[in-house]
């Protein structure tokens, strides 16, 4: 096994790192496995080991076809049905939050 000596220090956002650690605690790991790892992976893919794009807007509904809207709505109802939805009043909060 290679020796560990090299640091990385890096500077996050604390809600992101209080997060993320403790996920990364849940799954038995420590930061050190789980950034070693990632380091492996770019080494091993040649570049990041997943895409960074930048998402589309939704689209606004006079933009959607009928076909785009019905899909829309089913997803919708099917998240309803099967209790994966939120409530309407948590959904404002969250988008006036900018989460």
């Amino acid at each position: 096994m290679a020796v560990k000596s090299a640091n990385v220090t890096a500077r996050v956002e604390p809600n992101v790192k209080l997060e993320a650690e403790a996920i990364i605690e849940k799954l038995g790991l420590s930061v050190s496995a789980v950034i070693n790892s990632l380091y492996k992976q770019i080494i091993l893919k040649n570049g990041i080991p997943y895409m960074l794009t930048i998402p589309s807007a939704p689209k606004a509904r006079d933009e959607m076809t009928v076909a785009e809207f019905d899909a829309v709505m089913k997803t919708g109802f099917e998240q309803a049905k099967n209790g994966s939805s939120i409530p309407a009043e948590e959904a404002f909060d969250q988008l006036l939050r900018g989460v």
